[in-house]
């Protein structure tokens, strides 16, 4: 089959079967190899052992490059001002502007400590401080990702976040000064040129020269995701990401061509990602695979959009907007364009989304870099449970409890009751020595 023929498949809601059909082209695991969790465990256990030597061997063997010192892999922040001088000026521009739209948008999301007291002077409250230093991971050599740095460093940083330390593998030596640039415009505070399984293992627990973060973010490949989920509860994590998602609901009245790009715009991510268009209209659906059909031939990346359409992608016909809505609930995708009239009055009904597109002139692709919210989303169904990435991710809550003498006598009497009912007189007499009179 040729690149230039990409036939998602066909699917009716009412038909016998469908539910199945569906299970099935949703279906996803994104981190099962056990080859790669086995030589994942190696290279963090490496790295925990020997650290910067360890670090230096594999970014050596890995990224096939020679390098004697760790200071060799470390980036200044007077290179990454060098990245932000040299791109372009039109570059430099987009970098600025989205990074003030990301800015903008996160700070309406930080959360304030808070506390109130009940009427015998007892205080309750939660505290809400920054996280220490968080770690990002960037893909690196020919797979640039500017707008991921933005992404993950700025909703750090208007967290307060003291400190940002920035891993991107460079392959054979090469860097992207779009990233780098991307470092500088963010406020990354640190860069490593390390990449890989290697770099998490020395995020999570620390080298000599790699100092030890509270979190890692960022995208990666299979050895990434998986060296994530491995030192998950030594650190945080931001999520194990699958491939790249978009959910399209149209009424039919949008020009089929617009539809097809947006279904390309996340195909062309890998063979992996996954397109799904949802419309009642049995017509718009067949104007779309036209659309498909004719412009594919014109995309740069029309092997890997083929493949993605052709493995993962689907047009479903559905009796009406309410199943669509079902449908979306069901799928709970990463992105969803709602490219209909009055999405508004849709909105209530979609209750599992990662980013939410509203109408016809909304493009997935303007939330990929420069609309303002992350781009950082759940992917593989878990938007049924997990939020965007976003300022409260780099923040911690702590619940702050002051009793006063009234208070403590009161609650005293309730907290032994329970604790004796656990048989757990330790706890019961601590609470008990407070009661007064006793």
């Amino acid at each position: 089959m040729t690149s230039d023929v990409a036939n998602p498949v066909r699917l009716n809601f009412n038909s016998p079967g469908f539910s199945s059909q569906l299970d099935q082209l949703l279906a996803w695991e994104s981190v099962s190899n056990d080859d790669v969790q086995v030589r994942v465990k190696a290279i963090i256990e490496q790295v925990r052992q020997t650290g910067d030597q360890a670090v230096i061997d594999y970014t050596c063997r890995f990224d096939r490059r020679h390098v004697g010192a760790m200071d060799e892999l470390i980036l200044n922040a007077d290179r990454l001002k060098k990245a932000l001088d040299a791109i372009s000026a039109e570059e430099r521009s987009a970098l600025e502007t989205a990074a003030a739209r990301i800015r903008d948008y996160h700070e309406h999301q930080q959360q304030k400590s808070w506390n109130y007291q009940e009427a015998d002077g007892t205080l309750l409250g939660q505290q809400v401080t920054p996280m220490d230093r968080v770690g990002l991971y960037v893909p690196g050599g020919r797979a640039a990702y500017p707008s991921s740095v933005l992404m993950n460093a700025i909703p750090a940083a208007v967290a307060g976040v003291p400190e940002v330390v920035m891993v991107v593998p460079a392959p054979e030596g090469e860097l992207n000064e779009l990233v780098l640039a991307a470092a500088a415009v963010a406020g990354v505070d640190k860069v490593f040129t390390i990449g890989g399984a290697q770099a998490i293992a020395a995020l999570a627990y620390g080298t000599d020269t790699i100092p030890r973060v509270d979190k890692i973010v960022g995208p990666g490949n299979i050895y990434v995701a998986t060296a994530k989920r491995e030192v998950f509860g030594q650190v945080g994590i931001d999520m194990i990401a699958g491939p790249s998602e978009i959910l399209v609901v149209c009424d039919g009245k949008t020009n089929p061509d617009w539809i097809a790009m947006d279904l390309f715009s996340q195909a062309e991510h890998d063979e992996d990602a996954q397109a799904i268009l949802i419309s009642p209209d049995t017509a718009f659906l067949d104007a779309v695979q036209e659309s498909i059909n004719r412009l594919l031939p014109t995309m740069e990346r029309k092997d890997i959009i083929a493949t993605s359409l052709r493995e993962r992608g689907a047009l479903i016909s559905v009796p009406d907007m309410e199943a669509a809505c079902e449908l979306v609930n069901r799928v709970a995708p990463e992105h969803l364009e709602l490219s209909v009239d009055n999405p508004e009055n849709y909105l209530p009904k979609i209750r599992h989304a990662g980013a939410i597109f509203m109408g016809r002139y909304t493009a997935e692709v303007l939330g990929d870099y420069c609309a303002g919210p992350n781009h950082v989303l759940p992917t593989s169904g878990t938007a049924r449970f997990s939020s965007p990435l976003g300022v409260y991710d780099f923040q911690k809550r702590s619940s702050v409890i002051q009793f006063s003498a009234d208070g403590a006598s009161k609650m005293g009497k309730v907290a032994s009751v329970l604790a004796r009912g656990e048989s757990l007189t330790a706890h019961a007499r601590s609470a008990e020595y407070r009661i007064k009179g006793n």
